[in-house]
């Protein structure tokens, strides 16, 4: 019994810690859906980040990480990992962070002459959690082991998913 109360208490805190990575989550899930965008979406830099980073998918994935902070605001099922009372400055902290730290990837991965699509473990799937948790930061009341709890479970996950979206024709790569 005691057991079953242990494992339900980790399983609620994996969940509290998704909970708090979730706007950078979605932040990042964001720019291969704007990449449909017919109007305006230049490249940031195509000589340092390469045609799919686009101003469009970075801005979009700040306005989505500002919505979800938002809404957990809003949410009775908060706990105490940052202040959301103050979700603006979460918001972006959360999206300007996913958003450079998958561009600071991208520009490391050209100066390693890596192409765009090819697989570079573990920065490909780490690269916008770190960013994010690097940038919250001065707000989060993580411990050390919390973090590393964050990026094991996001790594693992962010394979998954961008297996799926692969499969679903949502990305032209696996990674």
């Amino acid at each position: 019994m005691i057991e079953r109360k242990l494992v339900c208490s980790h399983v609620a805190h994996i969940m509290q810690l998704m909970y708090f990575m979730l706007p950078a989550y979605l932040a990042n899930m964001t720019p291969p859906f704007v990449r449909f965008w017919k109007g305006w979406n230049r490249p940031i830099s195509r000589r340092w980040l390469g045609d799919h980073k686009t101003v469009v998918g970075f801005i979009s994935g700040i306005i989505v990480a500002l919505a979800v902070v938002f809404l957990q605001s809003k949410d009775n099922w908060r706990h105490v990992l940052v202040p959301y009372a103050q979700w603006p400055m979460l918001g972006l902290a959360f999206g300007f962070g996913a958003m450079s730290g998958d561009s600071l990837k991208s520009f490391f991965k050209r100066l390693c002459k890596i192409a765009p699509g090819q697989p570079w473990i573990p920065m490909d799937q780490l690269d916008f959690v770190v960013g994010a948790l690097i940038l919250v930061s001065p707000w989060a009341h993580v411990t050390w082991l919390e973090v590393l709890v964050i990026l094991v479970i996001s790594f693992a996950g962010d394979i998954a998913i961008n297996h799926l979206s692969y499969a679903l024709g949502i990305r032209s790569t696996k990674w």
